[in-house]
């Protein structure tokens, strides 16, 4: 038997063999799946928790819709969506003393938080989402013919509110109460004594709505948009107060300074504000949501800027555009070849091509194409001068374009700006059909170019005596051309920005003119006067390069 035992030992140990390494293998695959699978979700989001969660602090009445969002964003794009509530004036007091200095986003019930927030450093970029306004919510049991304030006060009605300095809904309710006269004082006088006597103030509106609904206090103040949630919506009916009637406010997501991620964070506040993405889950939750945009992860726009906007804009759209993750194409050229490119676009019929904005090297390039575009605002002015080479003195004023020998290049008028202000600037002083008969004179140079850009490269060189161009386009070469003012007041060139009407990116391209605004010393140091208001902690102002600079005005010495 010790033999058979043996022998039966020895003939199943190549079995035990190939069974332990079946097992081992199984054991290998359902690894390797499980590892699989961490990695396509659970895995992305242990990735989240180590760095990549993104942390937002959002009023405690947008709970629903935000928690809505977040868990959609979460499964498109496995990125963590950390969200922390809090009425909004308390969010904003624990922004200002650093209380959360990891934040990236704060979403406010209004829009004064958010924009307090930008006003104080404390957040870059604000964009709103919906609106919604001020109800009050009552029992559906409740049989009391409530219909004023005056009736909400006489019947001693204990009343729930939201606290001024801790909820958006509270600072509205004061704001608008304050501008109504009561007496000797304003209605909210008697409505804060009326509060703080019978009812209680409460540090969210969602704490408001739910004392109403368990019976707590007889009506509570809170938005329209906190009754569309189920447990209020089967429990509370609303009342429209006449005093409140303007109480409507914008619910605003603000990127905060201090996010160490702001890529990522305006691509889920991009989300939030998307039509097709959060703005719908907003509308599903009793909101009314902007205009917003189309969703792209990566948006890709396209800008038409007139040719002179080019030293300026290049870097700052260059950063926006990696700060963004977003794709910028931009089309420099004269802006009547722009505009008539507009034109053959619209013409034709296509979307495709159309610009999301426009700059223009002058308003006057604006105007054939106004129709198209919306929110035009001027960004910046640059003044119109005469440039000849360096140390020549033969051109000292515009008349003397017109003398025999003296070789001249300006715009062509019906390509580029330059052109339409150069006619401009000549026939205020009945110089520019004097000029075009010397174009067909034998032995005179009278060149027309196409686009500004061209023009200061031909006297810098010596191949003409004076060209009438942008200031802006002549500072980079003052080593090799003077500057001579002109007496006019035709010589200004004033540059607008327009976001398009048909564009499927308007809140982005709002953010693109917002950067602009934030960046006046890159147009100051280009040349150019900075008209864009932004906030005066960004206006800088810088002085203009002078290595050589000629700035004699016309016919002084």
């Amino acid at each position: 038997m010790s033999i058979r035992r043996g022998h039966s030992r020895s003939a199943r140990r190549p079995w035990g063999r190939v069974h332990s390494l079946w097992i081992w293998l199984t054991g290998s695959l359902v690894i390797a799946i499980l590892l699989a699978i961490l990695l396509r979700g659970g895995g992305r989001r242990q990735l989240a928790a180590e760095g990549q969660s993104l942390v937002v602090l959002a009023a405690a009445g947008l709970r629903a819709p935000m928690e809505a969002i977040a868990t959609q964003y979460e499964r498109e794009f496995g990125t963590s969506v950390d969200l922390q509530f809090g009425g909004s004036g308390t969010l904003l007091n624990q922004i200002q003393v650093n209380d959360f200095a990891t934040s990236d986003l704060f979403v406010s019930a209004d829009e004064y938080h958010a924009q307090k927030a930008l006003s104080e450093g404390l957040a870059t970029d604000a964009i709103p989402l919906a609106a919604q306004r001020i109800v009050l919510v009552v029992r559906k049991d409740d049989t009391r013919a409530i219909a004023s304030l005056d009736d909400l006060l006489s019947l001693s009605v204990r009343i729930s509110c939201g606290s001024p300095d801790q909820a958006a809904v509270g600072r509205v309710v004061r704001r608008i109460l304050e501008g109504i006269p009561r007496g000797d004082s304003n209605c909210w006088q008697a409505f804060e004594q009326h509060v703080t006597r019978h009812g209680v103030f409460k540090p969210t509106v969602n704490d408001v709505a739910n004392d109403v609904r368990l019976g707590a206090v007889d009506a509570g103040l809170v938005w329209d948009a906190t009754v569309a949630a189920r447990e209020y919506r089967e429990a509370l009916r609303t009342i429209d107060l006449p005093e409140l009637q303007g109480a409507t406010e914008s619910v605003q997501v603000a990127l905060l300074a201090k996010s160490q991620q702001p890529t990522q964070a305006l691509r889920f506040a991009r989300y939030m504000s998307a039509r097709d993405r959060g703005l719908a889950t907003f509308a599903e939750h009793g909101l009314r949501p902007v205009d917003g945009d189309q969703w792209a992860e990566t948006p890709e726009i396209t800008l038409f800027c007139g040719a002179v906007n080019r030293r300026p804009l290049e870097n700052l759209l260059d950063q926006f555009q990696r700060r963004e993750g977003v794709v910028i194409h931009t089309v420099y050229d004269g802006c009547g070849v722009l505009t008539a490119r507009m034109a053959g676009i619209v013409d034709q019929r296509q979307a495709a091509g159309f610009p999301d904005a426009y700059m223009a090297c002058d308003r006057h390039y604006l105007e054939p194409v106004q129709q198209w575009f919306q929110e035009d605002v001027d960004v910046s002015d640059t003044e119109i001068v005469l440039v000849v080479p360096k140390g020549r003195r033969s051109v000292g004023s515009l008349q003397d374009l017109i003398k025999p020998g003296i070789r001249v290049a300006i715009g062509r008028p019906d390509q580029c700006t330059i052109g339409v202000l150069t006619r401009r600037l000549l026939d205020s002083q009945n110089l520019y059909e004097s000029l075009m008969r010397k174009q067909g004179e034998p032995g005179e140079v009278v060149v027309e170019k196409p686009s500004s850009s061209l023009l200061i490269p031909d006297v810098a060189s010596g191949h003409v005596d004076a060209v009438i161009a942008y200031e802006s386009d002549a500072l980079p070469n003052l080593d090799r051309v003077d500057v001579i003012h002109l007496d006019s007041s035709f010589n200004r060139a004033v540059q607008p920005f327009s976001i398009a009407r048909n564009s499927d990116h308007k809140q982005l391209m709002r953010r693109l003119l917002h950067y602009i605004s934030q960046h006046a010393a890159d147009f100051e140091k280009a040349g150019f006067h900075f008209r864009l208001q932004a906030p005066a902690k960004d206006l800088r102002p810088v002085s203009h390069p002078s290595t050589g600079a000629v700035t004699t005005r016309a016919g002084q010495p």
